[in-house]
Formats: C-alpha cells, structure tokens, sequence
C-alpha cells in the first residue's frame, strides 16, 4: 500500500517539477542580428519554453521536417508578446522566425538526452543553415 501512495505522489509531483525556459527574440544584441537568445536549449521532455517578444516582428515557428516523429509543430503570431509551448516529445526542435528565416533567425531545441542532431532542410536558406552549423559546432559533442 506504501508503494502505491508513493507511486500515486510521484505522478502527481512529476508535472510540477517541469520547467520553464526563457528565449528572447531580438532584431540585434552583442550576439548579431536577427537573434534567438540563447540560440540552444537543452530541455527534458514536458518543459515549456517560453518565447518573449524583446523587439518587435518576430515569432517562433517549428521548420518543417524538422521536429521530431510524433511531435506537433506550432506557430506564434508575429509580435506576440509571450508565446509559451510545451515539449513532451523527445528529439530535435529546429525553430524559425518566420520573417526572418532567410536572414539566419533560427535557434535550435534538444529535448532529453540522447536527441539526435537535426537533418537540415534541402531548401533551407544560406544563412539558416550558417547559424544551425554554428549552433551545432558550438553546443553537441
């Protein structure tokens, strides 16, 4: 009976120790233009982030392709003021801002341990698949 009481708590406590991550979306910080701070998260799955609108005519957008089997995609309205999601399904999550894609605006979120590294889109811009090899070459071993 003591098993099952403990098990019962430990379901119930599981969602409340999700968290909440902070990504500000930025026409240009001392990182560059056009700009996901931080540009990389590593997250448990059920986490939510938390997309903040520090500068005017973003959004946050899934790439398609590029999320992981099972996991839905989502879209923010431009200019949004705070658009928050949650990310139960493990794998990569490459994000876009709509607007600005072909100007690099991407950032990339990895949700548990062992997610893989993201197949890049065939037409993916120039500069979005510059900022993704950075992001990449700078934050998975």
């Amino acid at each position: 009976m003591k098993l099952v009481a403990a098990l019962l708590v430990s379901l119930i406590a599981s969602p409340a120790l999700a968290e909440t991550w902070e990504v500000k979306m930025y026409n240009r910080n001392e990182h560059g233009s056009m700009i996901y701070e931080p540009e990389y998260l590593k997250i448990a799955p059920g986490d939510s982030v938390k997309f903040v609108k520090s500068h005017a005519g973003h959004n946050a957008a899934t790439i398609d392709g590029m999320i992981p089997e099972g996991a839905e995609g989502f879209k923010s309205k431009i200019n949004e003021e705070d658009f928050t999601i949650s990310l139960p399904v493990e794998g990569s999550y490459a994000i876009k801002c709509s607007p600005h894609y072909g100007m690099g605006m991407v950032m990339l979120i990895e949700v548990g341990e062992n997610a893989p590294a993201p197949v890049f889109a065939e037409d993916m811009p120039k500069r979005a698949r510059d900022r993704f090899e950075k992001i990449i070459a700078e934050n998975r071993p």
